[in-house]
């Protein structure tokens, strides 16, 4: 009963009102007294392990947000090597991963989303990556929210789609139709040696917003779906482990490769905590 009424409650919120004040008030840095207050009992509640963060004093943190989106020490997540090695690009808990099935993409039990409604809906994006491989990996508010390269890779594109601010946890995941291609997502595009990878980062209720390295904060532009192409000297290249974006207030990452390209390592399955830099897959 709780939860059907935690889901109910999500479609009569107003999602997006109360997730940029939400993002307002983490970034908010007037009153040290109250922010250190909010982020003790949020240490507490969620069980943060701030012995592995390279500051591990609280009250050092400006905000809210810079205490959520804080840096690990020095080599506390080692790569896996190997050049074939697919790496885990976020702390989290892996909800789904296997192959993609026509346009469907498996989400919970009885629940799964369109590829190409994931992807914005252009045919040329989703194309490549049809009966491809994707990972789904849940980031809880405890974890680290850095998001890391899985492999190496040179940006070609991002796009961001405007949607709901469902949360993304495994009950909504179960219950709400169509999520993750329902919720506001940043879809970042790269080249590698496996050929495309789609990166999807996934807004959620009370996320602050999407932060990349390129771009800064993604903020929204109406209800359009926007898409910026990087090329020439605006092309990123990126180190496999290296730093891509942050959640300013955590969610969801969502991996696609297209077909026969990676294997998911068998340890890797649903339900399963991961830690970024651990080995998640092989290239073919």
């Amino acid at each position: 009963m709780f939860d059907k009424l935690f889901v109910l409650s999500q479609y009569i919120t107003p999602q997006l009102a109360i997730s940029r004040l939400a993002g307002r008030l983490a970034d908010y840095d007037q009153s040290p007294a109250l922010k250190n207050r909010v982020i003790k009992w949020f240490i507490g509640r969620y069980g943060v392990d701030m012995s592995e963060a390279a500051e591990s004093d609280p009250e050092t943190y400006p905000s809210f947000n810079a205490f959520f989106t804080r840096a690990l020490k020095p080599g506390i997540r080692p790569l896996a090597e190997g050049d074939k090695t697919l790496i885990s690009p976020v702390d989290g808990a892996i909800s789904q991963l296997g192959k993609v099935t026509g346009d469907r993409v498996f989400q919970a039990k009885g629940q799964s989303f369109s590829l190409s409604e994931l992807l914005g809906g252009d045919e040329q994006t989703t194309k490549p990556f049809a009966g491809g491989e994707f990972s789904t990996i849940y980031l809880a508010p405890k974890d680290y929210h850095r998001i890391h390269m899985p492999i190496a890779g040179t940006l070609r594109e991002m796009i961001h789609i405007p949607g709901k601010l469902f949360s993304v946890n495994p009950v909504t995941a179960e219950n709400v139709p169509n999520l993750f291609a329902r919720n506001e997502r940043v879809v970042c595009i790269f080249d590698t040696e496996a050929g495309p990878m789609a990166m999807v980062l996934v807004g959620a209720m009370i996320v602050g917003s999407v932060e990349t390295r390129w771009d800064g904060v993604v903020v929204p532009s109406g209800n359009q779906v926007t898409a910026t192409r990087y090329e020439g000297e605006q092309a990123i290249r990126f180190a496999k482990g290296e730093e891509m974006g942050r959640f300013r207030l955590g969610s969801t990452v969502i991996l696609v490769m297209p077909k026969g390209t990676v294997t998911w390592n068998s340890n890797q399955v649903a339900g399963k905590t991961v830690r970024m830099g651990e080995a998640f897959g092989a290239l073919s």
